[in-house]
């Protein structure tokens, strides 16, 4: 089992449309997968139409009182599972601090699962928190989308230099690329290639800034399951070959 967690401690930068494409295209080529929505925003919760409720909250299951694998709701596609989020995740960082083993929570709740799924995805808040030691603990690779714009990259740097101060953590890959791109910006087309230049944990694979991404909140599905011929689409698929390559 591979566990995947879609990060970046900046917000709005295509984590959840990413998580939901990249699960949907690996539940497609016959991979059992599951995705652990850890947004209390509960985007994809939203996107994969399942009720975001949490019995217990998730207080309940970071304690262990309700089993993970009891909060696994199906979805409208083959080989895909959700674990919703609600608004109790907004405490996650303060049941953490609680909990035994407070920074490898996460961990020990999902490596059960190995025998019933190839992938989990981990569709992360934007933070550095509790919530993100856990990740960088129990993910064997961080996918980091990133814009192309100063701030963005910025943060990228904060990570690095986060993950570089954490040695006892998992030594996970950190594969990066870039999101939300407009090639009729130059300051898009200088930082992507600068960037793609100076580091090889930035993959080749751009996903454009185009509407159909943002149609997959009015159609609440992933990109691929209905516009399988977008532009975005495409991307997506060859996004997901490019990690696949890499792992």
């Amino acid at each position: 089992m591979k566990v995947l967690a879609t990060y970046n401690i900046k917000g709005g930068v295509g984590k959840t449309a990413t998580a939901v494409n990249l699960a949907y295209l690996a539940a497609a080529e016959g991979a059992r997968t599951l995705v652990w929505d850890l947004d209390p925003q509960g985007a994809a919760s939203f996107y994969f139409r399942v009720k975001p409720k949490v019995k217990g909250g998730s207080e309940a299951l970071i304690t262990g009182r309700r089993a993970l694998d009891r909060a696994i709701k199906g979805t409208d596609y083959d080989n895909l599972d959700l674990i919703p989020a609600d608004l109790s995740y907004r405490k996650l960082d303060l049941e953490l601090g609680e909990a035994k083993k407070r920074t490898r929570r996460i961990d020990l709740l999902v490596r059960p699962l190995a025998k019933q799924y190839d992938y989990v995805f981990l569709d992360c808040p934007p933070s550095i928190s509790l919530v993100s030691e856990n990740v960088f603990r129990a993910a064997n690779a961080l996918l980091v989308p990133l814009i192309p714009t100063t701030l963005s990259l910025r943060t990228f740097d904060q990570l690095d230099a986060f993950l570089a101060d954490h040695p006892g953590r998992k030594k996970q890959q950190v594969l990066a690329f870039f999101s939300m791109v407009d090639n009729r910006k130059n300051l898009h087309r200088e930082l992507v290639e600068k960037v793609g230049e100076d580091r090889r944990d930035v993959l080749d694979t751009r996903i454009p800034s185009a509407s159909d991404i943002e149609r997959m909140g009015v159609n609440r599905a992933p990109l691929p399951a209905f516009a399988p011929r977008s532009r975005s689409a495409v991307a997506y698929g060859e996004l997901w070959t490019e990690i696949q390559a890499r792992l």
